[in-house]
């Protein structure tokens, strides 16, 4: 090496994978914010990502032969990675903005509003993912011309540093940065140490580096002995990065079904999977210069990883009982929680570390044997480009045709099956004296290990929909699962339980529940999905158009169209298996598929009023719960500002929130963020710890109107949950906007915005010690009138009792009656009249 010690380089090649990771994982949640989060959109904005580094690798590998000196080549780059994200937040914004403010309602509701959006997308993310794409080829032949002699030994342990350093970046990120920084100030961070290692490195390239191993870029006719070697090396290096993604895309899903699919359990897993990819290039370092036969080698590698993304099977199947385990033992406590993310994070280990072991050596070697075979220095990122491109298309596979198709389970088999296939193939290519013999072998081996694993009685529907890392239980308790789906988003489950409660899980988490047999009581959260559908068409009965933004068991949506005064409800969802599924409610729920007015939509929320000119009177919002990653995006002050947009004048916006699992920051910032763009909104108690809110961008919410008589159908819906009177819908009601911020304002709730997404980082945290946002409810229950004392509207009273399900103001009130009536003298009439 030269007179700089090598450590210098390689602690500096951490730095730029940690930055590096952090730039990753941010430009998917801004772009994510822009296009949604469907799966095209989740798909598109990987593949950009990666599309750029690919670009960038080739690139890089086309010129590095005319640079006389890599490293400062690598310098000016890191330059333009640390000014790009310098200016990335105020360029997002402003671009994104206008474009909704002035383009897209200039371009209607045409395709070229969707071709508008991926287009800038791309010109957002693909020149800062091709700058960082550059740096690997760059450095790394920055150091192996300072020291040829240990090629192999210097490009794994650059991979290892700048993997490892990923690995501290996902983990710095998902808890620490982005809570402190938000998105905004996380990518200027990354961008000021960016040009911090930067004027480091250009100070170090003063020295000139040396000529050795600067070729010129192959050509046919000067080395046509390499040309075979050379596409088999990328060949290999294209198939491997289609399966390692396959296996990541999988796992990811498969994890979530474990660890919950919140947003740190999503870097938690992301932290493992790289990793095992830096753990693997260390482990080679030292040997790779000392291999006989690199090829041979390399398929014995490829044959271990297939074998080992198998045997994760049965890993992941036993993970379920782990944290079961876990949450048995586990106190739910704030100082607990530390522990449940290590132990997350050490099933993520057992889950993914040996394949993700033998995937780090795999790039190191596919450009070690390149460059001993004479190829030069411009195979690093030849190798490195088309390992990208290979998980481009391993993204793709996973996501639109692999898990759709075949579930998770099979998608993980068929990408081992890549494995097996491409070390069979290396070995009867290494030239060994047995070459033909072991890849046969190969082969056999590998087409055993495929069907044994395919039809392992493994990872059963009742376990996989068991919500684990929430129930602290690995089965489905006596619930039989009739449907199963792993869809393009989420993996959606339906279950019967010996009471006639069918439920919908989205990732584990039902997401609602109704009991078919009309003699038998309702759900809970029947009380809640009936009253989504009913309260906008009591608080605004001349509502025509809806919308219905997550659509569950669709009975929010059977609710509304019970009524005949709305003109159509347009249903947005964003995972189709969750409608294939809610047909299993029937005939409890069916207008939803047969009545003309039902419009079913699956696209992102965000995406769809984006690309849509049409004004509603009426949104209701019935998402899953904001722990759940990306959901949160639902309940920002953004999302607010372009829901208000979409409403007629006059409309409301209905959505639906919890106090389980919440606590009173979390839902102050929510109302805080609603407060900014709503003038006045007003909550309402479904029970069960359901919330909804009612809220108007102009003026007042409306007072309640008395149940419609000629609505038949529309009040055979309410009389399911005990509903006859208008006042026992009134009586629900627990504070308005002045009220509700006055009690949570001494708490300091943050608006929970896009860009510092309070509620998407604390929620996990919320679920996980089952705290309560109570101080709403119990001011609203207190035996003196705060709530009225803070300005609020006087309380309205029940005539008689009625069954009011688990709401807190409507129960205590139905008691008392039935306590007075008891009595032998009493006013008939309530205090405040009906």
């Amino acid at each position: 090496m030269s007179r700089v010690d090598a450590r210098v380089y390689f602690a500096l090649f951490t730095l730029s994978g940690f930055t590096g990771l952090i730039y990753e994982s941010l430009l998917a949640q801004y772009l994510r914010l822009f296009l949604g989060a469907a799966a095209f959109a989740q798909s598109f904005v990987l593949a950009a990502f990666m599309g750029g580094m690919a670009l960038g690798a080739w690139l890089a590998s086309r010129a590095s032969h005319r640079l006389a000196n890599l490293l400062a080549a690598y310098g000016w780059i890191e330059v333009l990675v640390g000014l790009a994200a310098l200016a990335f937040h105020p360029v997002f914004v402003f671009s994104t903005e206008a474009s909704l403010e002035h383009v897209f309602p200039r371009l209607g509701e045409s395709g070229l509003v969707e071709a508008y959006k991926y287009a800038l997308a791309s010109l957002l993310v693909v020149p800062q993912a091709a700058l960082l794409g550059a740096t690997f080829p760059l450095m790394s032949g920055a150091v192996i011309r300072r020291a040829p002699g240990a090629s192999g030994h210097h490009l794994a342990l650059l991979y290892f540093t700048n993997s490892i350093g990923a690995a501290i970046g996902a983990l710095a990120a998902g808890f620490w940065l982005l809570g402190r920084l938000g998105l905004a100030g996380t990518m200027q961070l990354g961008g000021a140490l960016n040009l911090a290692l930067a004027a480091a490195v250009l100070v170090l390239a003063r020295e000139r580096e040396s000529r050795t191993g600067r070729e010129e870029p192959f050509r046919e006719q000067a080395r046509p002995s390499i040309k075979p070697f050379l596409w088999l090396m990328l060949v290999a290096a294209f198939v491997t990065g289609a399966a390692s993604f396959i296996y990541e895309i999988a796992w990811i899903r498969m994890l979530s079904l474990v660890l919950g699919a919140s947003f740190q359990a999503f870097e938690l897993m992301l932290s493992a999977f790289v990793t095992g990819l830096a753990l693997g290039g260390l482990w080679i370092r030292n040997r790779i210069d000392r291999l006989e036969n690199p090829v041979r080698f390399a398929g014995l590698v490829q044959l271990g990883m297939g074998l080992a993304a198998l045997a994760t099977l049965w890993v992941y199947h036993a993970s379920f009982d782990w944290m079961a385990w876990l949450l048995q033992v586990l106190q739910r406590r704030e100082s607990a929680y530390p522990v449940f993310n290590l132990f997350s994070h050490g099933i993520a280990f057992a889950v993914m570390l040996p394949a993700t072991f033998l995937a780090g050596m795999t790039l190191p070697l596919f450009t070690h044997a390149l460059l001993r075979r004479g190829a030069g220095e411009s195979a690093i990122g030849q190798v490195y480009g088309a390992n990208t491109l290979g998980a481009i298309a391993g993204v793709l596979l996973a996501m639109h045709w692999l898990m759709p198709e075949y579930g998770v389970k099979l998608a993980l088999v068929l990408g081992a099956a890549l494995d097996l296939l491409l070390g069979a193939w290396l070995l009867r290519r290494s030239g060994a004296a047995l070459a033909r013999a072991e890849g046969f072998g190969a082969v056999i081996a590998g087409m055993l290990a495929e069907a044994l694993s395919a039809r392992a009685a493994v990872l059963d529907p009742e376990r996989l929909s068991s919500g684990v890392f929430r129930y602290g239980r690995a089965g489905a308790e006596g619930a039989r699962v009739t449907y199963y789906r792993d869809g393009k988003t989420a993996s959606i489950a339906v279950r019967r339980a010996p009471d006639a409660v069918v439920s919908i899980a989205t990732n584990g988490k039902p997401d609602a529940a109704i009991r078919l047999d009309p003699a038998r009581p309702p759900s809970g959260d029947e009380y809640t999905m009936t009253l989504l559908g009913a309260l906008p068409l009591l608080l605004k009965p001349e509502a025509k158009r809806f919308a219905n933004i997550g659509f569950g068991s669709g009975l929010t949506a059977e609710v509304v169209l019970a009524h005949t005064g709305p003109e159509f409800v347009d249903n947005v969802e964003i995972e189709p298996a969750m409608v294939t599924g809610a047909q299993s409610f029937f005939p409890r729920v069916s207008r939803p598929f047969r009545d003309r007015r039902s419009r079913v939509y699956i696209e992102d929320a965000k995406s769809f009023f984006a690309r849509r000119g049409e004004r509603y009177d009426v949104i209701v919002s019935e998402p899953s719960n904001p722990w759940v990653n990306g959901v949160a995006g639902l309940f920002t002050a953004e999302f607010y500002r372009d829901a208000a947009r979409r409403l007629a004048p006059g409309g409301l916006l209905v959505q639906w929130l919890h106090h389980y699992e919440f606590d009173d920051r979390l839902l102050g910032s929510v109302l805080v963020a609603l407060a900014r763009h709503f003038d006045d909104f007003e909550i309402y108690e479904t029970g069960g710890g359901d919330l909804i809110v009612a809220a108007t961008p102009q003026g007042r919410v409306p007072r309640l109107a008395a149940l419609p008589q000629g609505e038949s159908g529309f009040l055979a819906q309410l009389a399911r949950i005990g509903i006859s009177r208008r006042e026992h819908v009134a009586v629900r009601r627990l504070a308005g906007r002045r009220e509700a911020l006055a009690l949570l304002s001494p708490l300091a709730p943050p608006e929970n915005s896009d860009f510092r997404p309070y509620v998407q980082l604390e929620a996990a945290r919320a679920r996980f010690v089952r705290t309560s946002a109570s101080a709403v409810i119990e001011l609203a229950v207190a035996p003196v009138p705060i709530l009225e004392m803070l300005g609020g509207r006087p309380t309205e009273f029940l005539a008689a009792p009625f069954p009011a399900g688990d709401a807190q103001r409507a129960s205590f009130q139905a008691r008392a009656q039935v306590l007075a009536r008891a009595l032998p003298a009493h006013d008939p009439e309530p205090p405040g009249g009906a």
